[in-house]
């Protein structure tokens, strides 16, 4: 596989754990106007639960195109640690103590990518702490997170292509990556929460400063000739339409 041009955070004094090599990428659908109640109960109790399980909470976000979803990314060392912190956790005294008010949101959690980054230095380095509650300053940076639906595994030729052709436009025009991921075929041994098998996708996080600098980037591809004209050769490896998505972080996301 070609070395994706990506540079990712690297690991200072101020940064813990960081490049899980298992990722899930979770998006719910939510009851009409319980968003904020899930926000909270994360905040409260499922942080440092999980995390005690050997788990890394990544990052919880809002999406500002969709009032009734909820987003989240949580890692692990691999997929042996997976199952045992899974099972560790909803196995554990804190989800059955709140998950009949969690479960009450939702009207669908099954929407869950497995994913393994690109490049072993291509996953997310994150902070050493959290914010400790809610009290803290919001963070106004904006994640993009784009997904490419592909027609094969993306090391058979996508990466390399991807690399040297997209990823280097797209910087040019103000795109800030920070990881890139690409589907794990692993088997899912945590069968009591299901992941999209059978699905070969590259997802690309970026990040931000604030939504005007969203908004400008995207303005930007709008009418940018090069960018438009690399649509054809991007869509030979498709599968479909990619998937671009604006996530706001939430107070107590570690990423922010």
């Amino acid at each position: 596989m070609s070395q994706l041009p990506l540079k990712a955070v690297q690991p200072t004094e101020a940064t813990g754990r960081h490049f899980n090599s298992i990722v899930e990428l979770r998006r719910y659908t939510l009851h009409p106007g319980r968003r904020d109640d899930l926000i909270d109960l994360f905040d409260a109790h499922f942080l440092e639960s999980q995390e005690a399980c050997g788990m890394t909470i990544i990052g919880q976000f809002r999406d500002p195109g969709d009032p009734n979803a909820f987003v989240w990314l949580r890692g692990f060392q691999d997929m042996a640690t997976r199952h045992e912190a899974l099972t560790a956790f909803y196995d554990g005294p804190v989800w059955s103590a709140h998950r009949d008010r969690a479960n009450s949101t939702m009207i669908d959690s099954d929407n869950v990518l497995l994913l393994h980054p690109a490049e072993p230095s291509s996953g997310f380095a994150l902070p050493a702490a959290r914010p400790a509650s809610p009290a803290e300053v919001a963070s106004t940076a904006v994640f993009q997170v784009a997904i490419y639906p592909l027609k094969q595994p993306a090391d058979q030729g996508f990466c390399s292509y991807y690399s040297t052709s997209v990823a280097p436009l797209l910087r040019e025009r103000g795109d800030k990556p920070v990881a890139v991921f690409t589907s794990e075929h692993g088997e899912n041994t945590f069968t009591r929460l299901p992941v999209r098998e059978n699905e070969n996708v590259l997802a690309v996080f970026s990040r931000f400063d604030d939504e005007s600098a969203y908004r400008a980037y995207g303005v930007a591809l709008e009418s940018d000739a090069d960018w438009l004209s690399e649509q054809a050769r991007l869509g030979a490896y498709l599968a479909g339409k990619p998937l671009v998505t604006c996530l706001q972080p939430t107070v107590r996301s570690r990423l922010r």
